[in-house]
């Protein structure tokens, strides 16, 4: 079952059916063109020397494939796959219980490995570099340190937040690959397969409408497949044609530019609420009811890379096309 599955319940459902879209080979992974080349010649060196490739490091927006291929690495070489979260990893303890447990060759993938607390970070250094394990047991005058070998194994870190990550860890990766948005020419790719695999009869225009409104991001791409997919099966024949799609889309609140609730609220909240002022990311949060973690990771890239919104000294502030996109003509003109 794939990691953070629960038994029973609609969301085990829908992320096990996101986990049945994602390649489970190079080969098979659209977009990302200069990463999968990399690793691919990373890949098959390791594997043509016998050894355990080096630490790798995948950087870039949530949905964009991190995952994914962490979980293709470990395929490629025909390695188990131990999974976690730097959240997860509260004591130095935690990590040692997964290290102790790994076999030769397996690959160890850490989510959001710049949130590690300060402590499990640096018992990771030796693990990374030497492949031991450095322990205290012990308290006061009885403490001793004993020092614990590994197998040899590939660490993947991924991270929205390259920025955050300490300098000794980041530069114990061996490779860093930053994960960049999909153009709509692959995420129509990635539709088209994904509708293969759910055996939903999508129509082109149909599906270069979702791939359009996807926010340049396959795990969008997919979700707003299957939500065309549940109205197309509901409202409609189960055919999914152009203006099904608009309709289905248009009912689910996601507008021609990719944008939804969150982004409108974001957008209404600078140019009506706040008056088209500059305003503090945690202002911003509140006002809609957001976590400023998630604004600036989530939302914030996608508003920027559209130019709705810019980021000042002084705050968060709308841009004039975010005025024109929601109909504020009069008030744009007074921005330029």
């Amino acid at each position: 079952m794939p990691r953070g599955v629960l038994a029973g319940g609609q969301d085990a459902e829908e992320e096990a059916i996101e986990w049945s879209l994602r390649p489970t080979r190079l080969t098979e992974f659209v977009g990302q063109s200069a990463t999968k080349e990399h690793l691919a010649i990373i890949l098959e060196a390791a594997k043509g020397r016998g050894e355990s490739p080096d630490h790798l490091l995948f950087a870039g927006s949530p949905g964009l494939g991190k995952t994914t291929l962490a979980n293709i690495v470990a395929s490629e070489l025909g390695a188990g796959l131990k999974s976690t979260s730097g959240p997860a990893l509260v004591r130095a303890g935690d990590l040692a219980a997964i290290l102790t447990n790994l076999q030769e060759g397996d690959v160890f993938f850490i989510d959001e490995i710049h949130r590690l607390a300060r402590p499990v970070e640096e018992i990771l250094y030796a693990a990374m570099e030497d492949f031991g394990l450095d322990l205290v047991v012990g308290k006061g005058p009885a403490a001793r340190s004993i020092r614990l070998e590994l197998p040899r194994f590939t660490l993947i870190g991924a991270t929205t937040r390259t920025g955050l990550l300490t300098s000794p860890l980041r530069d114990r990766f061996g490779f860093l690959g930053r994960l960049d948005y999909y153009e709509s020419r692959e995420l129509l790719l990635i539709i088209k397969r994904s509708a293969s695999l759910l055996e939903v009869n999508v129509a082109h225009d149909a599906a270069v409408e979702i791939a359009g409104r996807s926010r340049g991001t396959p795990r969008i791409a997919n979700r707003l497949l299957r939500r065309v997919r549940d109205y197309a099966q509901v409202r409609a024949d189960g055919q999914v044609t152009l203006e099904v799609a608009r309709d289905a889309l248009s009912l689910f609140e996601i507008d021609p530019e990719g944008l939804d609730k969150v982004d409108m609220a974001i957008l209404n909240a600078l140019i009506q609420r706040f008056r088209g002022k500059p305003v503090g990311l945690s202002t911003l949060a509140v006002a809609v009811g957001e976590e400023p973690n998630t604004l600036e990771e989530v939302y914030e890239p996608y508003l920027l890379r559209k130019g709705f919104m810019v980021r000042t000294p002084r705050g968060r502030q709308a841009t004039a096309p975010a005025y024109e996109h929601l109909g504020l003509l009069e008030a744009a003109d007074r921005l330029v």
